[in-house]
């Protein structure tokens, strides 16, 4: 294994306004620790604390503030009315593949004749809707519903319209200049969206349009409130909505808590089969879990293998075909593992032999050697570690698909929109898009990535950062402290777990658990607790000697074993240092 060519992190300490900090513990009657992570959570006002800690499903918007809302609900009733055919057409990561369960049994339980199509990955099409148009023609699809996908395939969908396929966009990624023309366009980062939170998912859209459809045919009277509780969906909004790093902010953050509820008690025999061959218990779900071991056997379909069976398992009712399914998605995401690890090895070993790679802003990496599925897994492992925007393009006969990532001083959009013209295809957000480009163009593209990225950042952005949310004594760890900071779950995308950090002594040396992890042994105000230090085995050196004083950052966590609870630390970084007398 070689030596990673990467520093510790910058420690970013908190400075909130003490009066600030007091006027949070007064209003909400909270421990101050908890108030001071609040206060420097950006939060200006006091109503927005409230809504962040208290808000309920009926805080979600009206679904009917989409501008073109009433048009997507009418031309669905339509399709039932006239006994249509209806495609969904979904992105083939967990998000589509949510989204596009998610409106596939909703629109069967209301009486539709659904069909739904995920497009792979792998495909050298530059569009995912090219063969979805030709599966909908197939198929005798009179409206077609795009999830997750949709909003840069302005060309494709006039496509589909001229062979007399009504379509309805529903998607949440930066639209570019030129918009489909269609039914209607469901995006609440479209420039004339008037929706009130843009940071919805692909299946939050979708889930926004079930819940349209449903309050219509309520006030209408086609169908009694009595036969439908949308929360039954919010299990697949929730692990869609992690999966994707959607903000856990606004409307997410409301949607995920509750989805994880239906999560924890899920009926969906798919999922269950899935939680169980991932070794999850699913009363005991977080969004660690779904990010870290269910999103990538999902997401292993879209990389390696046939999407459409993720949506499958999702909808699936027999137990034995499910737990069939859920034993051939592990095996995909074994397989999927091995080939990242050599693309890995391959990538680490090309920027350990060039190391003037990292002289740079910005890191552009491409090979014929690369399975365009596994990329966007390494593109952000390689963004995060060196704190730098990202791209790994994988090339197969001359054309390139590229993942791209990046850090908050530096959106991709506008980037990739300045150089549309070398590019086949683009689409995504500011932090994490895709590109299709011509093999001859990736020099140029490189070229100017690259310069744009050193013009713009200076050697302070890409520093990596620890930001710290308070100071902390190991006496404030009680059991009653880690239920205060349950207000502020569930924890994700934009609102991270807190990170504390402390003065303390290692007792005795570390030891390593798991080959790649070291557990420590740390005193405080004389209070004994136990630190996990996941993948920093490699830094045991440091900590050879009993009785270091550490500077340590971390966060804590409970730990339930044989019937008996603990709290353990989560250790972020640490650092040796000799007191002052």
């Amino acid at each position: 294994m070689r030596q990673k060519i990467s520093q510790g992190p910058v420690w970013v300490y908190p400075n909130p306004d003490p009066e600030w900090v007091k006027r949070i513990i007064h209003e909400f009657n909270i421990h101050p620790v908890t108030a001071q992570v609040l206060a420097c959570r950006a939060f200006k006002d006091l109503d927005s604390i409230h809504d962040y800690l208290y808000a309920k499903l009926p805080n979600l918007h009206d679904p009917h503030l989409f501008p073109d809302m009433d048009k997507a609900v009418e031309r669905v009733l339509q399709a039932l009315k006239h006994n249509q055919n209806i495609l969904i057409c979904g992105d083939n990561d967990v998000d589509g593949i949510t989204a596009s369960a998610l409106l596939t049994e909703f629109l069967e339980f209301i009486g539709a004749k659904v069909f739904y199509y995920i497009p792979n990955r792998n495909s050298l099409k530059q569009s995912v809707l090219v063969d979805a148009i030709e599966f909908a023609e197939k198929n005798h699809c009179k409206l077609l519903i795009t999830v997750d996908c949709g909003i840069t395939a302005a060309n494709e969908i006039e496509s589909a319209v001229i062979r007399n396929i009504d379509v309805i966009v529903t998607d949440h990624h930066e639209p570019t200049a030129k918009l489909p023309h269609c039914i209607a366009t469901l995006n609440p980062k479209l420039l004339t969206s008037t929706y009130p939170d843009r940071e919805l998912t692909g299946v939050g859209v979708a889930f926004k349009l079930a819940h349209a459809i449903t309050n219509t045919l309520i006030s209408s009277g086609e169908l009694s409130s009595s036969k439908i509780d949308l929360k039954r969906y919010l299990d697949l909004v929730a692990l869609g909505t992690i999966s994707d790093m959607g903000s856990l902010l606004g409307e997410n953050r409301i949607l995920v808590r509750y989805g994880l509820r239906q999560i924890r008690k899920t009926r969906r025999i798919g999922l269950s089969k899935l939680f169980s061959i991932s070794d999850l218990k699913a009363s005991e779900i977080t969004p660690i879990d779904i990010a870290s071991k269910v999103a990538p056997r999902l997401n292993s379909l879209g990389r390696i293998a046939d999407p459409r069976k993720g949506v499958e398992l999702l909808l699936l009712r027999d137990s034995v075909a499910a737990e069939a399914l859920a034993k051939e998605l592990d095996l995909n995401n074994s397989e999927r593992q091995k080939i990242e690890r050599r693309d890995a090895e391959d990538i680490e070993a090309h920027l350990f032999n060039h190391p003037s790679i990292l002289k740079e802003k910005a890191i552009v990496l491409y090979s014929e050697k690369w399975h365009p599925g596994i990329i966007p897994i390494i593109t952000a492992r390689i963004s995060k570690q060196y704190n730098r925007p990202t791209v790994v393009i994988a090339i197969d006969q001359g054309i390139g698909k590229g993942s791209m990532r990046t850090i908050p001083e530096f959106p991709l959009l506008s980037i990739l929109k300045d150089n549309a013209s070398i590019l086949e295809n683009f689409g995504g957000h500011d932090y994490a898009a895709g590109l299709t480009i011509r093999d001859v163009n990736i020099p140029l593209f490189q070229e100017r990535f690259i310069r744009a990225a050193n013009n713009k950042l200076s050697d302070q952005d890409v520093f990596t950062k620890l930001r710290l949310d308070a100071k902390i004594a190991f006496t404030d760890l009680s059991f009653d402290f880690m239920e205060s900071l349950n207000l502020l779950d569930p924890f994700g995308h934009e609102n991270p777990a807190p990170v504390f950090y402390c003065d303390v002594k290692q007792i005795w040396p570390p030891k390593l658990a798991g080959k790649i992890h070291l557990k420590l042994y740390l005193e405080h105000n004389d209070r004994l607790l136990e630190g996990i230090a996941f993948g920093m085995a490699s830094r045991k050196q440091e900590l050879s000697r009993k009785n270091l004083n550490l500077h340590i950052a971390f966060t804590p966590h409970v730990n339930n074993f044989l019937n008996k609870s603990n709290i353990q630390l989560h250790i972020r970084d640490f650092k040796v240092f000799t007191p002052t007398i």
